[in-house]
């Protein structure tokens, strides 16, 4: 009698792929739990400097300025492309929220708040502007000075930066590119691309700060990749469909969310 034929063991490369692929999974978990603990932290810090601003603590509304001032400026930068206007509109932000402080409830994180009021400041000022006069995006890029190189470009570069086509390249003529696309995007889509890469907020966090379901973020923020790679594929070598956000995986291992990585590379339904 003939025994039955036990199946072939995968081959020893294919177990360490497997194992090495389970490791970066739970890494990449404790890192998610890692920054919930950390906002979590954040936001209790927060509510007690905002409570101690509502009871007239100049102080305490300083130190929630000097928190959140860079990265809210690398927002505002991003959305309005000129320093001076970047600026003014955190400064605006930060006038318009100590104003509307006893409307915060709480709901929300500040932080997220505090987007919400900046974002739209934003776009107000952008429709203005634009109501005033059009301004060439490519001749206001080539002006700027080194030094005014925007945060932002820098952080969506570094998601770039492990395309091969890249390697070659020096971050200051990516990051001119990168803001020329971004230039190139609709104020809500650059607003969810900036939320997302650059701050690194949730679907849930995107969707509080700008007032919107979840799944128009979800749509928005596919869209938005969608016409940002279509901007910078002739400048990247990039193949049609070839994503310089890289695999599944890789936004997985940066976001420890791996269900969230696998959402944003398939069209989801919802207004783009």
């Amino acid at each position: 009698m003939t025994s039955a034929r036990k199946p072939d063991s995968p081959p020893p490369d294919a177990d360490e792929r497997v194992r090495r692929a389970r490791l970066a999974l739970e890494g990449a978990k404790g890192r998610a739990r890692t920054e919930a603990d950390a906002r979590a932290k954040d936001r209790t810090r927060d509510q007690t400097l905002v409570d101690a601003a509502r009871a007239g603590d100049a102080r305490a509304f300083r130190t929630l300025v000097e928190t959140h001032q860079a990265r809210l400026f690398a927002v505002a930068y991003g959305m309005l492309r000129d320093r001076d206007d970047a600026m003014d509109a955190v400064q605006d932000a930060f006038i318009k929220a100590h104003k509307k402080l006893g409307e915060f409830e709480g709901n929300a994180a500040f932080s997220t708040w505090l987007y919400r009021i900046c974002v739209n400041l934003c776009i107000d000022r952008k429709r203005a502007d634009a109501r005033r006069r059009k301004v060439d995006l490519d001749d206001a890029l080539a002006t700027h000075k080194e030094e005014d190189t925007l945060y932002a470009e820098a952080e969506i570069g570094g998601r770039l930066s492990g395309s091969n086509p890249l390697r070659t390249l020096s971050d200051r003529e990516l990051g001119g590119e990168i803001g020329r696309a971004l230039g190139g995007l609709t104020e809500d889509h650059r607003a969810i691309l900036l939320l997302r890469e650059v701050e690194g907020m949730s679907y849930e966090e995107i969707a509080e700060a700008l007032e919107i379901p979840r799944g128009t973020v979800m749509s928005r923020l596919f869209h938005a990749r969608r016409n940002l790679q279509r901007l910078l594929r002739p400048f990247l070598g990039l193949a049609e469909g070839e994503s310089p956000f890289g695999s599944p995986l890789g936004s997985a291992l940066k976001s420890g969310d791996p269900a969230e990585a696998e959402a944003e590379q398939t069209p989801p339904k919802g207004r783009p």
